[in-house]
């Protein structure tokens, strides 16, 4: 399924896109009130079949993150096997920090560039979504904890992410970054280290890499992060991005209002958003 949250006339509500047409499951009686409650709901299950009523246009809503208030966004640098590594050794652990939900905006809205950063960065990655409660959970048990998959722009302000050697500030600028379009259930895609991402870029290719590239797999980053913190049907595991990034590149290339950055999966879709001077 490709479950999705929205806006419409000023109310929210979630629900599985079935042939361009949205049905709604926000409406059942007794149900989950947003989908971070469906997934708890469903964990571990089959999902429930879909109502016949309540199918609106796609086009008639506005698109939400899939999941608009994960408690955790657990993010990772350094991922990716890559020319741009050869010759170093792969790191024993990965850079970790996190984001904040506020920090994140949905499919075609804008992707606001702070006033405060001439330096703003476009980081295209996949995204784990958790599915089931889980606390030191084993390596080999790790994949039964994912609901599905998403892409995500970690769009990042350079020159505040260097203040110091903490990312906090430079990755959690408000509706700086993005995820959607929708979440991909994991049944759909028995395995992730098949899927391809491409970032681009007013439709030019800024980053290309297979997901089996990983150095950290979506195993190994569940098992570590549920070592130090219990994961939660909801939470979110950015799983790092290739080179290509704007500040990778010689000269750096930089964002601009009106700029157009797409993030697309293979299996699961394209993440489109432009820049909008905030």
């Amino acid at each position: 399924m490709r479950l999705i949250s929205f806006e419409l006339d000023g109310e929210e509500g979630f629900g599985a896109v079935v042939d361009g047409r949205i049905v709604r499951l926000d409406r059942q009686s007794g149900g989950p009130c947003d989908l971070k409650s469906f997934l708890e709901r469903h964990a571990g299950e089959n999902w429930p079949d879909l109502p016949e009523a309540d199918r609106l246009p796609l086009d008639a809503v506005r698109l939400r993150p899939p999941v608009p208030n994960p408690g955790k966004v657990l993010c990772v640098a350094t991922n990716f096997h890559e020319p741009a590594r050869e010759g170093k050794p792969d790191p024993e652990f990965p850079i970790v920090f996190t984001r904040f939900a506020e920090s994140f905006t949905g499919h075609e809205q804008p992707l606001l560039k702070p006033g405060v950063s001439d330096k703003f960065d476009f980081e295209g990655e996949l995204a784990v979504v958790i599915g089931r409660h889980g606390h030191k959970i084993p390596g080999d048990r790790a994949m039964d904890h994912v609901a599905g998959y998403t892409c995500l722009n970690d769009g990042s302000a350079r020159d505040w992410q260097k203040h110091s050697t903490q990312f906090t500030p430079g990755k959690n600028f408000h509706r700086s970054g993005s995820l959607g379009p929708w979440l991909v259930t994991a049944d759909e895609i028995p395995d992730p280290t098949t899927l391809r991402l491409q970032t681009r870029v007013n439709g030019v290719v800024k980053q290309e890499i297979g997901m089996d590239r990983m150095i950290f797999s979506i195993a190994w980053l569940i098992s570590y992060f549920s070592t130090f913190t219990p994961l939660a049907p909801g939470d979110v595991i950015a799983t790092g991005t290739p080179s290509g990034f704007g500040s990778s590149r010689t000269p750096p290339e930089f964002l601009s209002a009106g700029d157009e950055i797409e993030v697309d999966i293979s299996h699961i879709g394209t993440l489109r958003n432009v820049v909008r001077a905030d």
